[in-house]
């Protein structure tokens, strides 16, 4: 895969439309100067994971005596998972915490969950060079922070019916990225087990 199609991919992942809601709930009581002042150091504490998972990921993997192509079978079956629960949602009941919310659950597992530091991990074995990869993270993170940081103006103007269209659609295309993820990961195995 080329950069661009790295970072679109990434884009999705990171679902920031899908994600509006539950910052606007978990932000609303704050007036917005300090909503986007959380959002900024939030999304900035995301990148900073994402960016270590790039560079260290495969080393965890190695130490975990994890291959790369179980990471992309397991990978894409957690971004199949994590489609679906795009295009079929469930109503959020988000309880807004009590104080204000510091890493968790904005910065993770909101915007850097699960599925994100996969894909990151997956692209970054896929690619020869982590710089490559970063620049793929910088370009998926910048459109996903301009969004975040415009939440609570994007909600009135798309509603509620806009963000889900929005977010089925991307969970559409997550669907698509994850089967690719996993039958990439079947065959590596394949060829790992049975060509060597």
């Amino acid at each position: 895969m080329g950069l661009f199609s790295i970072a679109v991919s990434l884009f999705f992942i990171l679902n920031s439309l899908g994600s509006i809601p539950l910052f606007v709930a978990i932000l609303g009581e704050y007036p917005v100067k300090k909503q986007r002042r959380i959002i900024l150091r939030e999304l900035l504490i995301a990148l900073l994971i994402l960016l270590i998972f790039n560079f260290f990921g495969e080393e965890v993997l190695d130490l975990l005596g994890i291959s790369s192509a179980v990471i992309g079978i397991a990978g894409g079956i957690l971004l199949f998972l994590i489609s679906l629960s795009m295009i079929f949602p469930k109503d959020h009941i988000s309880k807004v915490p009590q104080r204000e919310p510091f890493i968790f659950p904005l910065a993770i597992p909101i915007v850097a969950g699960p599925g994100a530091i996969t894909a990151v991990m997956i692209y970054a074995q896929q690619n020869q060079t982590p710089y490559l990869m970063m620049t793929a993270i910088l370009l998926a993170w910048i459109p996903t922070a301009i969004i975040l940081m415009a939440s609570s103006n994007i909600k009135l103007f798309l509603g509620q019916k806009g963000l889900i269209a929005c977010e089925r659609l991307g969970g559409m295309l997550i669907c698509l990225i994850a089967i690719q993820m996993f039958t990439s990961g079947v065959i590596r195995l394949i060829q790992d087990t049975f060509l060597h």
